[in-house]
């Protein structure tokens, strides 16, 4: 059993644990100026008992006279990560809640709200988005999903550059802020999960080095250096740190970013991720908790049981629905949007069996792309028209809703969310914001001009900005306050009728879909569907109780309205003595919609357009 790192409250003392395998002497300093030495253990660790002393306490690492230096196991740097580390006793905060959790917590039935802290309200602190929690509890939210809080340099960032892996970035507040965050949370019913970034470390404020280089593998990422997860003591380290989020900050689960870019060189029985797993879910103990991918690659068997040689994780993001719907949306089809159409049959398609690529040949990447996923569970893929990553990979960090048509739009968004995958919402998207959300990050001048011309490439790779006259002026800076302030969201932004009325729009399709029991139940092989023109399809949910049918038949016409007086599609026929009902549409006048009449007419069909129109069997 290795020790556990970093800073150990005791009722004597507090215990520290260090891993540094190329140093002789390592002395800890305290910030009154007291230095004691630790002790050489096994397998390049050092220890050392420090009686007295209590949480609070700020400490650093002297290695054979040279530093000091942080520790990379702290638990909060509150002077952000070239400062000192501060002992924190996880166990002295109070629980409100007690011991809550779900105890059937599962992915199957959530529903996701992706936010990041500085920019979730005006003041970007953990306690200032608790105030948020109840409105996104009422409007049908389940689960929320943190964007990274790992201790990273700068004023502010997105989180994904971190480099103090178990302390939360002190601009948000302190651990016990953070704990009282996920308290208040959990008493509202709400789930959360925190994003964990493990394929790479930031470039500013990375100590690992002075402790030891075998921390880095020999293969960077494309975002910096990456860890050893050949080496046993690097392992362990991050191993760690996923038992501490889920057992110190009793969090729901984890969002493991990139793991496309976290490689394993296969020295050991078990993948780096698969481990991960099986320590998340030790450190959860009774707990049920939710573990998802973001796998570029889409690769299936990371969500495969570890019993069957899988990763053991539940859910992965489902980038290609996205991409068809932005390409309906939009209408333009450049980068990696080049190998979506937005067609019908690929809605069809996404909402059967998942992502479109399966192993197919990927014009983009000139190569196949993704694997075998006929047999995953629809609920396991994470679908969105918004994240973080997709709204500001467009020049000024445009929303979808004001790239389409309105109408066009609410259809889309009905069709998403009426379909089998796990819905995920990203902040403000519940009321229509059109805050923009771009990419910031403070840096230093040498870092930040790389992140500049890095975004400029970036952006380049769309045919309709490469040409675009001063592109390079119509950035916005990444390491500008203003550019971070632009993203903020707040009240005054929820004050209109419009945002109203996407509330409605949103609150009522997230209704439908867990109380109508054919969309409720999302099991493979309970849906099929049909193309009805270049610009209209169905879908139809298969369902009973007993002898009775409840199927329902979703109409989504994202083009003019459509007749149809010869319709040969079994699919939309009624059970046998049943008849359709309209039961909703996306264009209700309260939604600031125009209406639409019932579609079935004495001489055929007539849907309106652009609409979708959920129908029920009666």
């Amino acid at each position: 059993m290795k020790p556990l790192l970093g800073a150990t409250v005791s009722p004597t003392g507090v215990q520290f644990h260090l891993w540094a395998p190329h140093t002789k002497r390592v002395e800890l300093l305290l910030n009154d100026g007291r230095r004691y030495p630790a002790q050489d253990q096994e397998d390049g660790y050092f220890s050392l008992h420090i009686s007295g002393l209590k949480q609070g306490c700020l400490y650093r690492y002297v290695l054979d006279g040279g530093g000091p230096f942080p520790d990379p196991a702290s638990r909060f740097q509150p002077e952000g990560p070239h400062g000192w580390s501060e002992v924190i006793d996880p166990s002295s905060y109070a629980w409100t809640i007690g011991e809550w959790h779900l105890q059937e917590l599962q992915l199957a039935g959530q529903v996701l709200y992706e936010l990041h802290l500085g920019t979730f309200t005006q003041e970007g602190t953990y306690r200032a988005a608790e105030r948020e929690f109840k409105r996104l509890r009422d409007l049908g939210v389940t689960v929320l999903e943190i964007m990274p809080v790992h201790e990273f340099c700068g004023e502010f960032g997105w989180g994904y550059d971190g480099v103090a892996f178990f302390a939360p970035y002190h601009r948000y507040g302190r651990p016990d802020d953070l704990r009282h965050m996920v308290d208040a949370a959990h008493a509202e019913g709400l789930a959360v999960l925190l994003d964990v970034v493990y394929n790479h470390f930031g470039p500013d404020g990375n100590c690992f080095g002075e402790y030891c280089c075998d921390y880095f593998s020999k293969r960077a990422s494309e975002w910096g250096s990456s860890p050893n997860f050949g080496n046993d003591p690097v392992r362990e380290y991050f191993l760690q740190n996923v038992a501490a989020w889920i057992h110190e900050y009793r969090l729901d689960g984890l969002r493991f970013d990139a793991t496309q870019a976290i490689v394993d060189p296969g020295h050991h029985e078990e993948h780096i991720l698969a481990a991960m797993s099986r320590r998340a879910r030790e450190a959860a103990g009774n707990r049920k908790i939710i573990l998802v991918s973001e796998c570029e690659r889409q690769w299936s068997h990371q969500l495969k049981p570890l019993a069957e040689g899988g990763h053991g994780l539940d859910g992965m993001w489902n980038d290609d629905l996205h991409h068809s719907m932005m390409v309906r949306l939009t209408g333009r089809r450049e980068a990696y949007y080049s190998d979506h159409g937005g067609s019908p049959q690929e809605f069809i398609s996404a909402a059967k069996y998942g992502p479109l690529f399966q192993g197919q040949y990927y014009g983009w990447q000139k190569a196949p792309r993704g694997t075998d996923c006929l047999r995953v569970e629809p609920w396991q893929w994470i679908t969105f028209l918004e994240n973080h990553d997709q709204v500001a990979n467009t020049l000024r960090g445009t929303r979808p809703k004001t790239q389409s048509n309105p109408g066009v739009y609410r259809a889309m968004a009905a069709y998403w969310l009426l379909t089998p995958g796990t819905p995920m919402f990203f902040m403000g998207q519940e009321y229509g914001s059109e805050r923009p959300f771009l990419y910031f990050s403070d840096q230093k001048p040498e870092i930040h001009e790389q992140v500049r011309s890095g975004r400029l490439t970036f952006l380049k790779q769309f045919d309709s900005l490469r040409d675009t006259e001063d592109l390079a002026h119509l950035l916005s800076d990444p390491g500008s306050p203003d550019t971070f302030q632009k993203c903020k969201l707040g009240p005054d932004d929820r004050a209109t009728e419009e945002a109203t009325q996407y509330c409605e729009f949103f609150r009522d399709l997230l209704q439908l879909r867990s109380h109508e029991l054919a969309i409720a139940r999302k099991g493979r092989g309970m849906i099929d569907g049909a193309v009805l023109s270049d610009n209209c399809f169905l879908l139809r949910y298969f369902s009973s109780e007993g002898t009775q049918q409840l199927d329902h038949l979703l109409l989504v016409n994202l083009g003019q309205t459509l007749k149809l007086e010869h319709v040969p599609e079994p699919l939309l026929a009624p059970p046998e003595d049943t008849h359709w009902k309209m039961i909703w549409n996306s264009e209700r006048l309260r939604y600031g919609g125009f209406s639409v009449a019932f579609p079935i007419t004495d001489t055929g069909w007539r849907i309106s357009g652009p609409a979708a129109i959920l129908l029920a069997a009666i």
